[in-house]
């Protein structure tokens, strides 16, 4: 017995390090596998950005921020005599804040109160339907929706192209998002610190304004900003509610430009092509800000 134990050991101790020697080996392949295709897949991010930039710097300037959007002749005369396009594009900068301006207002508020309700009654036979809806909803083409809006508002309510109909169509692509993102967000505060507020006697909407929405303004917060940040660069629901406009506007009921409807024009005149960059790399760069904030608060909010 014991020339077998001894036996028994000594095949164990040669046979153990090449076991342990071939998983570190197969550890470190599946590792390099994984930083090499990361690589790959941050590089296309890294080159489209440096697309944008060293093709979009050039008219970057005061004038891109202060200015409407030139014609087609101003801009054949400026590439002509090889000059910078003048004018910028302020009257889409003004219309994509003013749209998104009004459809905040409209979504913020529903979606907050719909998301608490899909919190407070969880087990609801109508809360679930509610639910369903909203996931229903959030995978709808935006073409889809702003061909519904065009037939609701567009041709019923305003009567004609509108800031009223483009913002309906932005709203109603940042619900889900907002209602969702509320409902997590609740699901996260613990039940013991709501049951301490009604102990103590307090009625119940204020529980909700003074203890839930606060505790979880981070996570809404978030929610909200990505929101915004989806439907910055949505330009086919407002082609067929806003449709443009060269001057800015600030009436409810008459048509207005954007950002992504301003860059669809500039696409389709090729003395334009200089500003599609300019103009995109201004809408990267204000979403990518958006996220940076809304990834800031989510971490004050985890931390």
């Amino acid at each position: 017995m014991d020339q077998s134990n001894i036996l028994i050991e000594k095949t164990r101790a040669e046979i153990l390090p090449d076991h342990f020697t071939g998983r570190k080996f197969r550890d470190r392949l599946f590792l390099a596998g994984v930083i090499l295709f990361s690589l790959i897949t941050i590089s296309f991010v890294f080159l489209i950005i440096g697309s944008l930039v060293m093709k979009g710097y050039h008219q970057i300037n005061w004038a891109f921020f202060t200015q409407v959007a030139p014609d087609t002749f101003t801009a054949m005369m400026a590439k002509t005599s090889g000059q910078l396009i003048p004018g910028g594009i302020v009257n889409g900068i003004t219309g994509s804040l003013y749209l998104v301006g009004i459809a905040s207002v409209i979504a913020i508020p529903f979606g907050l109160l719909i998301g608490i309700y899909l919190y407070e009654n969880i087990n609801n036979k109508y809360a679930g339907v509610i639910r369903d809806i909203t996931d229903v909803l959030q995978g709808v083409p935006s073409i889809v929706v702003g061909l519904i809006v065009y037939l609701w508002v567009v041709v019923h309510i305003t009567h004609g192209y509108s800031v009223l109909a483009g913002s309906v169509a932005l709203a109603l692509m940042m619900l889900p998002l907002i209602i969702r993102s509320t409902e997590e967000s609740m699901k996260m505060i613990p039940d013991s610190l709501k049951e301490a507020a009604i102990a103590l006697g307090t009625p119940y909407y204020k529980v909700i304004l003074r203890v839930l929405i606060p505790t979880s303004f981070s996570g809404l917060m978030t929610g909200i900003l990505l929101a915004v940040s989806r439907i910055l660069g949505e330009t086919a629901p407002l082609m067929l509610t806003t449709l443009g406009n060269p001057a800015i506007n600030w009436s409810l009921t008459k048509p207005v430009s954007a950002v992504p409807l301003l860059i669809w024009q500039f696409y389709n005149d090729p003395n334009m092509v200089d500003l599609i960059w300019s103009s995109t790399l201004f809408l990267m760069g204000f979403v990518l800000t958006l996220n940076l904030i809304s990834k800031w608060i989510a971490g004050k909010q985890n931390s």
